[in-house]
């Protein structure tokens, strides 16, 4: 459902206030950074930025997630080495190392990117702080206002905090504080079940913590098709203690650290919470609706299939729009808008056919396409494969007995319409498929129309396409 914005109010400006004029007005530089095109370098623009440059993904997101989680992928490789015959123990890992090593890589990237801004693009100027709207081309920041012909708004979304009777009290994290810690938590609470709290679930249990996750959903990863969902829940459940169907009724401080009360089981001890209940779009931070923008109504920025929003001359581009929330999308749509502002006669549209997307859990999860429930209710005649990893003998030689890629088609068209894999490298094996499904191929092209490289672990995905029905 679509909110219509209110007829922008006309905005007398106190003679204290500075008003300047640009080309172009970017709001937020993670993806939307990238729109500056040296097809533009003859434009004026103004740059308004709150935090560290390069958005979500670089400081707090995508980044430095991995790179902690590869850490994680060390010590659970290590602590199942035993089955194959290497007897070793993970040791200590030194949180702070590497900590201190992520956030020293990263870091100087947001600064260098802020002073690239700032002092070597004649044509930018940088204006720090909140910007909100006063108009659909105009925004005030600390004091001065800023107009603009075009106005590009690029100003993701941040952690959405429950409303649950003394949390903020007794104090919490979410996924742009928990990674920056100076202790690993001995007991870590996780409420949530999605992307984040999977992948930092992950993380501080192979750092160190005892990790809880407290789900209000009966699964964890919901929207994953139901085989993946049931297979990471009961893999999950191995190494965690997982509350799904949970309500947390409030949250007190005890003596022994935070104790969560829960409406269904036992209460739990923590010694921190991490918050992952979800994202929301920052939209309500720039007064968009108060400025007449159209927005959805969980807040998200109304945009056409040329990123442009309902006021002409005005885009709006990643998670601030998109239901999607995800790096590559941002990216993607960072394209068109570059494209479109500097060739307004030759627009081009955003391609959201097919976005893959990958949880860097242990095990990882990718998927792309419909799941099987997905397909079957929107009417296809539905076929479905599924292979293990250890039906490949890369994955025997893993002693895999997880994994598996799941593939859903259409029986008559032949046609690909959505495939899900869970193990290691999931992230890596889904490419092809998403490739194939790109191009149009049917799966018996896919399946047949290559050399799949044994004994390679991509056979897994050649053995699901192989095991689809015929016709």
């Amino acid at each position: 459902m679509v909110q219509a914005g209110r007829a922008p109010a006309r905005v007398a400006y106190p003679a204290a206030v500075t008003k300047k004029k640009f080309d172009l007005l970017l709001v937020g530089t993670g993806s939307g950074n990238s729109i500056l095109t040296p097809e533009l370098d003859d434009w004026s623009v103004a740059i308004v930025e709150k935090d560290a440059f390069g958005g979500t993904c670089l400081n707090r997101g995508c980044i430095p997630t991995k790179m902690f989680v590869y850490v994680a992928d060390l010590v659970e490789a290590i602590r199942h080495g035993d089955r194959l015959g290497v007897h070793a123990e993970p040791g200590s890992v030194r949180w702070r190392e590497v900590r201190d090593r992520v956030f020293g890589r990263i870091d100087p990237i947001a600064t260098g990117g802020e002073d690239y801004r700032t002092n070597r693009c004649p044509n930018v100027t940088v204006f720090r702080g909140t910007g909100r709207f006063v108009g659909t081309h105009s925004v005030s920041v600390n004091g001065e206002v800023i107009e603009a012909k075009h106005v590009v708004i690029a100003a993701g979304a941040r952690p959405m905090i429950p409303a649950i009777p003394g949390l903020a009290e007794s104090g919490f994290h979410t996924s742009d504080t928990i990674m920056r810690i100076d202790e690993v938590p001995k007991r870590l609470a996780i409420l949530g079940g999605g992307f984040i709290a999977c992948e930092m679930a992950h993380v501080f249990e192979a750092f160190g913590s005892t990790v809880s996750i407290i789900n209000r959903g009966p699964e964890l990863l919901r929207a994953e098709d139901h085989e993946v969902r049931a297979r990471f829940l009961e893999i999950a459940r191995s190494r965690f203690d997982v509350r799904v169907s949970e309500n947390v009724l409030g949250v007190r401080r005890s003596a022994s650290g935070t104790r969560l009360l829960l409406e269904h089981s036992d209460d739990i001890e923590a010694d921190a919470i991490l918050v992952a209940t979800g994202r929301i779009p920052n939209s309500d931070e720039l007064d968009l609706a108060a400025a007449g923008f159209n927005l959805t109504t969980d807040g998200r920025v109304v945009v056409d299939a040329h990123q442009q929003t309902s006021v002409h001359n005005v885009y709006a581009l990643g998670d601030i729009s998109s239901p999607y929330q995800l790096k590559h999308v941002a990216n993607h749509e960072s394209r068109v808008v570059a494209h479109n502002l500097a060739h307004p006669l030759r627009r081009i549209e955003s391609d959201h056919r097919v976005v893959p997307h990958a949880v860097f859990g242990s095990p990882q999860v990718a998927s792309v396409g419909l799941t099987e429930e997905q397909a079957r209710s929107a009417g296809h005649d539905v076929i479905v494969s599924t292979r293990p990893y250890g039906d490949t003998a890369y994955g025997w030689a893993m002693e895999d007995r997880n994994g598996f890629c799941k593939v859903v088609a259409d029986r008559s068209g032949r046609l690909l319409l959505g495939a899900h894999i869970i193990g290691p490298n999931a992230s890596m094996l889904i490419q092809q498929l998403v490739q194939g499904m790109v191009f149009g191929q049917t799966v018996d092209e896919m399946a047949r129309g290559q050399y799949y490289i044994h004994p390679a672990l991509s056979e897994v995905v050649e053995n699901a396409l192989l095991g689809l029905p015929e016709a």
